[in-house]
């Protein structure tokens, strides 16, 4: 029975991964096509990352690590588009358990900036060189690894990432 639970809990960690990669490729179409239309409304910041958090869980809770966070933004209402904000803050927090060997340690925090909300994603994984941090939000772009693909990825959540921060007049 704990197999049977064990396994049911993996595959729905994958089906909400590949449900997130599959809307990724989808949206990432349509903003090369340039037919991207945001749907904002207000949303509060601080409810999307709890909601993230327990999304990925899971996934650090296998790895024996910590997700934590400190929500101190006191503007942490915006008008954005949830999904697509959801979407962003889920991909960071995903790329931060992916490229995190063991133990993750996460943190996921907010503060008030001169124009909105400033949200910071911080975690103990490998690192990336400051030549490799210069593509990372390129389409496709994959930090070189040899010939070791551990990691499941195509390249396209830090790119759908700074295209939608972007959208929202933001920054990365």
């Amino acid at each position: 029975l704990q197999a049977t639970l064990q396994q049911l809990d993996n595959n729905k960690e994958e089906n909400k991964r590949l449900g997130i990669l599959v809307e990724n490729v989808l949206q990432s179409a349509l903003l090369d096509k340039g037919d991207f239309k945001l749907k904002p409304t207000n949303v509060d910041v601080h409810d999307l990352i709890v909601q993230a958090m327990g999304s990925v869980r899971l996934a650090v809770d296998k790895k024996g690590g910590d997700l934590m966070n400190d929500l101190r933004a006191t503007k942490c209402e915006i008008f954005a588009d949830r999904k697509h904000v959801q979407n962003v803050i889920y991909n960071l927090l995903d790329n931060a358990i992916k490229y995190t060997p063991e133990k993750p340690q996460i943190q996921i925090y907010t503060k008030d900036a001169e124009n909105g909300i400033e949200i910071v994603v911080q975690d103990n994984g490998l690192g990336i060189s400051r030549e490799n941090q210069k593509k990372i939000f390129e389409k496709l772009y994959r930090v070189p690894t040899g010939n070791v693909h551990d990691v499941k990825g195509f390249g396209l959540g830090l790119s759908y990432v700074k295209v939608i921060v972007e959208k929202h007049g933001g920054e990365v």
